[in-house]
Parts: structure tokens; C-alpha cells; sequence
């Protein structure tokens, strides 16, 4: 077995509301940003034991599928690094 870090990145689909994102973006136009969109995300973080990357990967899609995401309001990558 082997250490991973498992990265799972959540954010709300495009066309969801996304109110913190809204309020962020008024707030960076007020200091003088000049932004297109700005879309809010979680990052998970989790580290695991796994016979491989691919293993790894398996396992947090799982993660992301049964919990950390909600696959109807979201999407969400995966990433996966050796410890």
C-alpha cells in the first residue's frame, strides 16, 4: 500500500446561484477588479492508503459521489498525489 493525498475540488454547476461568489465579486469590482465571473469552491483534502493512484482516485470519486458532492447543484475534480 501506498500514501496518497486525494484532492477533491467541489463547486457549485454553472447557472446555480452562487450568493458568497456574487458578494465576493461586488466586493473585489469596488477595489477595482475587473473580473468575467468568479465561482466559489470547497477543497477536501484526504489523505489515504491505496494499492495505487488509480485505487485512490477510485475511492475519493466515491467520497465526492456519496458525500462531499451533491451531483445534482455540483461538479467537482479529483486529484490525486503520492505522499
Amino acid at each position: 500500500m501506498t500514501a496518497y493525498t486525494a484532492t477533491v475540488t467541489v463547486r457549485l454547476k454553472r447557472g446555480v446561484l452562487d450568493p458568497e461568489a456574487e458578494t465576493t465579486k461586488q466586493a473585489l469590482e469596488r477595489l477595482g477588479f475587473e473580473l468575467e465571473e468568479l465561482r466559489s469552491a470547497d477543497r477536501f483534502e484526504v489523505d489515504l492508503e491505496a494499492d495505487s493512484a488509480d485505487d485512490a482516485r477510485e475511492r475519493a470519486d466515491e467520497m465526492a459521489e456519496r458525500l462531499l458532492a451533491n451531483p445534482t447543484i455540483h461538479d467537482y475534480d479529483v486529484e490525486v498525489a503520492e505522499r
